[in-house]
């Protein structure tokens, strides 16, 4: 019993120990457009800070950005964009030292004077999502019409949409018209028939332009460098684990004896077999 505890400790040891980090990301104000001239906080939500987490982002200029590095503010496992400009439109997300990347969330940032405020975020299945069409001149809630994959959904007249109720079939572009500001640029939402975990939430966007885009070839040839680098670090320990335990379960206990120091008394026939053995020797020897 004992030796069967001792294999479960070392095996959920070596277990956790061959387990990789994650992390989601997370935008604050939560929305997927933004204006020219916001104010935007992106976070890395994280099992283990000492993972390294960074933001990241590709844009039609350039490709797995760090931020700090000519764009934004770093502050830990966040960053911080204090005036947005149309050229931070892209595909935003975390990524750890060791190539682990959290989920992408795609922002737009227009130079013109409307956005559709929408979930940057999938959506539950079965519950209600609200869309808003912001200018950058108040007031903000004058009457908008909202589009869905280029047809008229419907006008509301204080520019908020409510859909109860979210299926599969409410997926789609989402847009809004502002009759005095113009129109919004096109935002897709996503509906998620899973339960989401807090802290790992994905999202399904299909990709609409090169800088919407997931990580490219050579990033997921950089996550592979770095799953290969954590098996060559983590088997080895793995392995002398399972020889360790090996070597216990198979060890001599302290009742137990090798074979070659086992002794066992003579019986009768042999000491009879050695007293004749000694008789006849000697006899010879006197002849």
């Amino acid at each position: 019993m004992e030796e069967t505890s001792l294999l479960w400790l070392f095996f959920l040891t070596s277990l956790l120990s061959c387990t990789t980090n994650q992390a989601s990301l997370t935008v604050s104000p939560s929305s997927s457009q933004m204006l020219e001239g916001d104010f935007v906080s992106l976070s890395c939500e994280e099992d283990d800070s000492s993972a390294g987490w960074t933001l990241r982002r590709n844009t039609s200029g350039e490709t797995r950005r760090q931020c700090g590095d000519g764009w934004g503010r770093s502050a830990g496992s966040s960053c911080k964009i204090s005036y947005t400009i149309p050229l931070d439109s892209g595909v935003y997300w975390c990524e750890s030292r060791e190539g682990a990347t959290s989920n992408t969330i795609n922002i737009t940032v227009t130079g013109g004077s409307v956005v559709l405020q929408s979930p940057v975020l999938p959506v539950m299945e079965g519950h209600d999502v609200t869309l808003t069409c912001r200018t950058k001149t108040p007031p903000s809630n004058l009457a908008a019409a909202f589009y869905k994959d280029g047809s008229l959904i419907r006008t509301e007249p204080t520019g908020h949409m409510t859909i109860h109720h979210v299926s599969r079939s409410d997926e789609g572009l989402y847009k809004c018209l502002s009759s005095s500001d113009g129109e919004s640029p096109s935002s897709w939402i996503s509906v998620t028939g899973g339960i989401l975990s807090a802290g790992k939430p994905t999202t399904t966007a299909p990709p609409t332009s090169a800088a919407s885009a997931p990580p490219t070839s050579a990033d997921s040839h950089h996550l592979v460098f770095g799953l290969l680098r954590h098996l060559v670090v983590f088997c080895p320990y793995c392995i002398s684990t399972v020889l360790m335990v090996s070597l216990y379960r198979h060890r001599p206990t302290g009742n137990e004896l090798p074979v070659s120091m086992v002794m066992t008394p003579p019986t009768q026939a042999e000491e009879r077999l050695d007293d004749d053995f000694i008789v006849a020797v000697t006899t010879e020897h006197h002849f």
